[in-house]
């Protein structure tokens, strides 16, 4: 109801709009002459100009971010070719990929992100509220050398607009169907002729697009609110110096793990005629049935303080930054597949209270929780997040504290010869934990370790302290050779000190998994604490130093005024790092053991397949890239048209890439490295402003990858690289035109074009699962392959967006009209596979919302 109230007055909304217009010449805020407005970057840490940076920049300006209703990184990085966000399982955890290049869950971001010159480290400060933009440039390719680690996809720099000695405020009402409100203010101004301020706040709720059938349609599926406060205070205190401080504390109530399970078993598909245990991911209709009302906080604060100070030929900048987020979810488990709960009266009595309810199939329950493999007649088929509590509790904690500061000297001068150097240096704390607790069918209790016989008891604990220290200098040399050639070089070495301890008690115990297999169920909470993998009981502290040299060369030559060629080579570089203790352990035992001899049958179904099973470690590599870029720049059409492309080629050694393991032992989330993945592509990019009314935006970006050698799953060479499209494209027109009495209409329509996407090496081929032998024990010898897996399914198709914005300005005001996804097409955010499951977890897209927005600013 609610959504059609909205519709009827977003159409009447429509039709105001729809006023008569003068004949007067229209008014552009970019380009008054009809021509391209110069856009001047700071990608390489000086200004310059967009067509001078020798590699592909895509800046978006004040203008485009405010037609295009920019509020949060996925609206910017949308509309950028050759770049993807998945923002799925939680607020902290966002997936950015770039040419390619993807951060993988549980590590680091593998690009550097920027805000008004301080860089940010923590992955969870990306996914925010953005507000006052003033531009923001995403500069594709490995930029170690300028940025340093974990720089090797790229850079995001967004600039804000600081405050200055006029009055100043602004101020948003937003609101839209399901519920769906935001609210932002500012005020600002001059405290005296070299002090000024600015504090504003932000406040976003929604109910989501999806509801929980078993919870009576309740919207506790991807509901969201937060609020941020935000202080700035720049201090000029004479014409050389600027002291720039700011302050954030922001807070998130959101749900978390919004997916839904499928299978990939074909064999038990066709033997039991029961199709949708192979089903294609793109063909499932979602259902959210959960019994656990999924809980999502995270808690920010912020503080940093950036110096920048002229002494005539050269300019010292230094930062200081505080960062302190929080994380924590709580959401319903995947066990009730695996039964380590059946034996739990509560588990019993929810099955039995919930007996036939409609699941979508294959999934069904019966009046006993023991899969229907070994009671055919009460038996049930129960994937993850079922109504039941025998899928247990899962919950999963991300904190982080980092502090770090960067001082650099460059030159300010109009030689020929420019240079940059400085030095860096990050302290990062930062606590991860993933728990299985028990369901007692009432509220939960927050807490990752809580001992029995306690209502939410613990089963399965990984539980670590992560301590990284960094320190970096770097240099920078840019010379103009003649008027039309320059030569860039940049060199920086990063060194980092990472440790891990594990915070699992050894001394405690669970009653659910038995991990020594001796029908004793009285075992430690995790694997790695078990006395026949490790004997001394305790799992020992670890520590790696890891280091890289990364330089970049560039060129750039200036064929005509309108036109540049350039080429480069740059060198990226992520740390490695470790999982979670007692990684190594799970998969060996209850994954590879299970599947291949291990099992209590001693069959190797593994070995009988020819497939090689996945090789886990408690660390991960660090991972390196080089890649080679030629491109040009050109501004043509009396300066109307300006029109940029780009070849690369990337080789990546050591790719760090997301796996997810669930089974018998609970769930695990570990990095592993693809050894080596071949990248190459093609970008192009224009920008056509057709006269003072019309202005168009396109951009296209092909990818062809593949993995070269992949120790961890040998027999996934020659596939694609994960989490990668085989392209994207960008299309929007932006409209302007003048009305009645000072007013403007203006219109924007943007376009996203995703090509077919794999989210895991495993991509096609017979594979091992946990009911291979799940199945011979149930329904007899010879019975395994009904267990067999095969993943061609879990391709993501393509798929295309459209948003439209529309509205009117007059005087302060602006009014708009804006739909997201207005064609409702369908799609799949994420799918994260989990090959010896069987399965698939996926992530649904966002759906159409209508709404209206109402903006003041003076």
């Amino acid at each position: 109801m609610k959504r059609t109230i909205l519709a009827t007055a977003v159409s009447a909304s429509l039709a105001a709009l729809c006023l008569p217009v003068t004949s007067a010449q229209a008014q552009n805020t970019e380009n008054n002459n009809g021509v391209i407005e110069e856009i001047v970057v700071v990608a390489r840490r000086r200004e310059e100009s967009l067509q001078d940076v020798p590699g592909t920049v895509t800046a978006l300006s004040e203008a485009t971010l405010e037609s295009a209703g920019v509020q949060r990184a996925e609206d910017f990085l949308n509309l950028t070719p050759g770049v993807t966000i998945v923002d799925a399982a939680e607020v902290g955890d966002t997936q950015v990929n770039i040419r390619g290049i993807n951060g993988a869950r549980d590590a680091e971001n593998s690009f550097a992100f920027l805000l008004d010159g301080v860089l940010y480290t923590n992955p969870a400060s990306f996914n925010r509220e953005y507000t006052d933009l003033r531009q923001i440039e995403v500069f594709k390719g490995p930029q170690g050398a300028i940025y340093g680690r974990n720089a090797a996809a790229g850079a995001v720099i967004v600039t804000t607009i600081p405050p200055s000695a006029e009055r100043e405020a602004s101020a948003l009402i937003s609101m839209a169907q399901d519920d769906t409100y935001l609210f932002k203010g500012s005020l600002g101004g001059g405290l005296s002729d070299s002090l000024f301020w600015r504090l504003s706040a932000d406040y976003r709720e929604s109910d989501g697009y999806y509801r929980n059938k078993f919870q009576g349609g309740a919207a506790t599926v991807d509901s969201f609110e937060s609020y941020n406060v935000n202080a700035r205070l720049v201090w000029e205190p004479n014409d050389s110096t600027t002291l720039d401080t700011k302050l954030r504390v922001g807070k998130v109530d959101a749900n978390s793990i919004t997916f839904n399970s499928t299978f990939a078993l074909p064999v038990f598909a066709a033997a039991l005629n029961n199709p949708p245990a192979y089903q294609d991911v793109n063909d499932f209709e979602f259902q959210f049935n959960g019994n656990i009302v999924p809980d999502n906080d995270q808690d920010a604060f912020e503080f940093s303080t950036k110096l920048d100070h002229s002494f005539g030929d050269m300019t010292l900048t230094s930062w200081f930054l505080y960062s302190d987020i929080e994380n924590n979810l709580i959401s319903d488990g995947t066990s009730a597949a695996f039964g380590f709960y059946n034996t739990d009266p509560v588990c019993q009595s929810s099955t039995l209270a919930n007996t036939g309810y409609p699941l979508l199939p294959p999934q069904f329950i019966g009046t006993s929780p023991v899969g229907v493999i070994f009671d055919p007649v009460n038996g049930s088929f129960l994937g993850a997040y079922t109504p039941t509590t025998c899928d247990g509790i899962q919950e999963q904690v991300r904190n982080q504290k980092d502090y770090s500061f960067e001082l650099r000297l460059a030159s300010d001068t109009d030689s020929a010869l420019q240079w940059m150097a400085g030095v860096y240096y990050l302290d990062i704390d930062r606590e991860v934990g993933v728990s299985l607790n028990r369901d007692s069918g009432a509220a939960p209790v927050r807490g990752l370790y809580q001992p029995e016989p306690g209502p939410n008891s613990t089963a399965s604990l990984a539980w670590d302290q992560f301590d990284s220290e960094v320190f970096a200098i770097f240099g920078q040399l840019e010379w103009d050779i003649t008027d039309s050639v320059e030569l860039s070089f940049a060199l920086r070495y990063d060194r980092e000190k990472r440790s891990v301890s594990s915070l699992v008690d050894p001394n405690a115990r669970q009653s659910y998994i038995d991990l020594n297999f001796d029908g004793v169920f009285n075992d430690q909470l995790n694997p790695g604490l078990s006395p026949i993998i490790n004997p001394a009981g305790v799992i020992p502290d670890k520590s790696q130093t890891y280091s890289e040299t990364q330089p970049k060369v560039a060129v750039r030559w200036d064929v005509t005024d309108n036109t540049s060629l350039f080429g480069s080579w740059g060198v990226g570089f992520k740390a490695g790092g470790f999982n979670n203790s007692g990684s190594e352990a799970t998969v060996d035992v209850f994954i590879n053991g299970f599947i291949n001899c291990g099992n209590p049958l001693g069959i190797c179904f593994a070995d009988q397949l020819g497939v090689p099973l996945p090789d886990i470690n408690d660390d991960f590599d660090k991972e390196t890239s080089s890649a080679f870029e030629l491109g040009f720049n050109s501004q043509l059409a009396d300066g109307r048209l300006r029109l940029n492309g780009a070849v690369y080629q990337t080789t990546v050694d050591d790719m760090q890439f997301f796996e997810f393991f669930v089974g018998t032992f609970g769930l695990l989330r570990v990095v592993s490295n693809i050894d080596k993945v071949e990248i190459q592509g093609a970008e192009l990019g224009a920008d056509y402003v057709l006269n003072e009314n019309w202005r168009f935006f396109a951009g296209f970006n092909w990818l062809d990858t593949e993995i070269k050698e992949n120790s961890s799953r040998p027999d996934t060479v020659g596939n694609k690289a994960p989490y990668t499209p085989d392209y994207t494209a960008n299309v929007s027109v932006d409209f302007n035109l003048p009305m009645n009495n000072g007013m403007e209409f203006f219109a924007r329509v943007d376009g996203r074009w995703v090509g077919e996407t794999w989210f895991h090496t495993v991509q096609a081929g017979d594979r091992p699962t946990i009911f291979m032998p799940l199945f011979e024990l149930g329904f007899g010898a010879g019975s395994g392959g009904l267990g067999i897996a095969e993943y061609s399914v879990t391709q993501r198709d393509a798929y295309a967006i459209f948003d439209l914005r529309t509205g009117i300005t007059w005087d302060n005001w602006t009014l708009t009209v804006f739909g997201t996804n207005f064609t409702d097409e369908d799609y799949l955010e994420e799918v994260i596979p989990a090959p010896e499951f069987g399965g698939a977890f996926n992530h649904p897209g966002s759906e159409r919302r209508y709404g209206l927005e109402l903006a003041y600013r003076y």
